[in-house]
C-alpha cells in the first residue's frame, strides 16, 4: 500500500496597500516629518512555502515570472524591469537571517503601477512579509522599517522610509505622522466628513526606469545646498534655527538647483506641522490652502510636476475642492484632492466633464478613485489573524 501523499501547503495572503501622502513630498529621505495615509487599493500576494529555495512570482501579462534564489544576495537585473523588487525582497530578507524555505506567489492587483500611489513598495514589502512568514518570521514594524528601505535603494531610488512606514502601520480613519532617526510613527484622526479623491494624470511616472536619476537629483541638490550653508543636514539646521531664516540663508548664499530644492524642503517640513494642527482642528480651508501651496513649490521650486498635473490640480479647484495637489514623486501620476463635505461627487462628475473629456486611456475605475483613509497591511494582517 502506497504511503498518504502529503498534505498541499495551503496558500496564505498578504494584502499591502498604496498610500497617497497628504502633505510632505520630498522631504522623507532628508529625514524630515511626513503625513501619509494607506487607501483601499492594494497589491495582494497569494503564496505558498516551496522546497525549491528560490522566490517565484508571476504576475499577469506582461509582465511574466521571475525566480530568485535565496542563497545568495542577487545582483540588480535591467533598469526598470519588475523582477528587481523580487531581487530586493531577497536581499533586504538576508539581512533579517538565513533564508531556507521558498516561496511560490502569484500577484493580484488593483493598485495602478507608476502612478504616485507606492506600488513598488507594496509589492517589495509584500513579497519581505510573505518570504519571512515563510521562515518563520512574523514581522513587526520596526523590523520590517529596519530592512525595507535598503530594499528600495537596491532597485535604485534614493528614497526614505515614508512609503513603508505607511503602507505598514496605517491605521483606518487616520493619516500617519512619520518621523525618522528615530523612527516614530503616530496615527493622526482625520475629520470623518472629509473626503478625499485620487485623479490620475494619465501620465506614468516609472520611477525605476528613466526618471529614475531625475528624482535621485533632487535628493543630491538638497542635501548638498543645506551643507554649503554650513550644516550637517536638515534636521540639525532646524534644531538650529527656523524655516524662514534658514529659507533666507538660501535665497542670498546657494545657487540653482540648490536654492530651490533647499527652500522646498524647509517650506514643506514647515507645511507638514501645519497640517497636522489643521487636522486636529477640523480646519478645512486651512488645509486645503497647505496642499495648494504644496503643489506651487512642487512644481516651482523642485519642478517635479508636469503641465498635465498642473491642470489636473487646476480643474479640481475649479470642480470645488478644497485643495488638491500631485502625490507621490511626480512627473506624473495621481493627483491628491481634498473635497468639502458632500461634493466628492459633484468634484468627481466635473472632472470627467473637464480633464477627462478629451483625454485618451482614461478608465474610470481605475485612474478616478475614492481614497478613504484605510488600514495597512500589519492591522491587515492583525485582522485575518483574528
Amino acid at each position: 500500500m502506497s504511503p498518504a501523499p502529503s498534505p498541499l501547503p495551503v496558500p496564505r495572503l498578504v494584502t499591502v496597500p498604496g498610500r497617497v501622502n497628504l502633505i510632505g513630498e520630498h522631504i522623507d529621505y532628508h529625514d524630515l516629518s511626513v503625513l501619509p495615509m494607506a487607501i483601499p487599493r492594494a497589491i495582494r500576494l497569494k503564496w505558498e512555502p516551496s522546497a525549491s529555495a528560490q522566490l517565484r512570482v508571476s504576475s499577469e501579462a506582461p509582465y511574466g515570472e521571475r525566480a530568485v534564489p535565496l542563497d545568495r544576495d542577487p545582483e540588480p537585473g535591467l533598469p526598470g524591469d519588475w523582477g528587481n523588487y523580487a531581487r530586493a525582497a531577497v536581499r533586504a530578507c538576508r539581512r533579517h537571517g538565513p533564508l531556507s524555505v521558498g516561496v511560490d506567489a502569484r500577484i493580484f492587483s488593483d493598485l495602478p503601477p507608476a502612478a504616485g500611489l507606492s506600488s513598488s513598495s507594496a509589492l517589495l514589502t509584500a513579497l519581505a512579509i510573505a518570504l519571512l512568514q515563510a521562515n518563520g518570521v512574523e514581522p513587526g514594524f520596526e523590523s520590517l522599517m529596519e530592512i525595507l528601505p535598503e530594499g528600495e535603494q537596491f532597485v535604485g531610488t534614493r528614497g526614505g522610509g515614508m512609503d513603508h512606514a505607511a503602507i505598514l502601520g496605517a491605521r483606518s480613519g487616520c493619516a500617519l505622522e512619520v518621523g525618522f532617526a528615530p523612527l516614530r510613527a503616530r496615527p493622526v484622526h482625520l475629520p470623518e466628513d472629509w473626503e478625499w479623491l485620487a485623479a490620475h494624470s494619465l501620465v506614468t511616472a516609472e520611477k525605476s526606469g528613466a526618471l529614475r536619476e531625475e528624482f535621485n537629483a533632487r535628493r543630491r541638490a538638497g542635501g548638498s545646498g543645506i551643507r554649503r550653508l554650513g550644516w550637517a543636514n536638515f534636521r540639525e539646521a532646524l534644531s538650529r534655527a527656523s524655516a524662514e531664516e534658514l529659507g533666507l540663508q538660501a535665497q542670498r548664499r546657494l545657487e540653482d538647483p540648490e536654492r530651490r530644492c533647499v527652500v522646498h524642503v524647509l517650506e514643506e517640513s514647515a507645511r507638514v506641522e501645519q497640517a497636522v494642527r489643521a487636522i486636529e482642528a477640523a480646519d478645512l480651508a486651512q488645509m486645503g490652502r497647505l496642499l495648494d501651496a504644496s503643489h506651487a513649490s512642487l512644481r516651482h521650486q523642485l519642478r517635479v510636476s508636469r503641465p498635465e498635473l498642473d491642470s489636473l490640480v487646476e480643474s479640481a479647484r475649479l470642480a470645488g475642492a478644497a485643495g488638491a495637489r500631485l502625490t507621490g514623486a511626480g512627473f506624473g501620476g495621481f493627483a491628491l484632492i481634498l473635497c468639502p463635505p458632500g461634493t466628492r461627487a459633484r468634484v468627481r462628475d466635473r472632472l470627467l466633464e473637464t480633464y477627462y473629456a478629451s483625454r485618451e486611456g482614461f478608465d474610470p475605475g481605475k485612474h478616478l478613485i475614492d481614497i478613504p483613509p484605510s488600514a495597512g497591511a500589519l492591522e491587515l494582517i492583525a485582522r485575518d489573524a483574528g
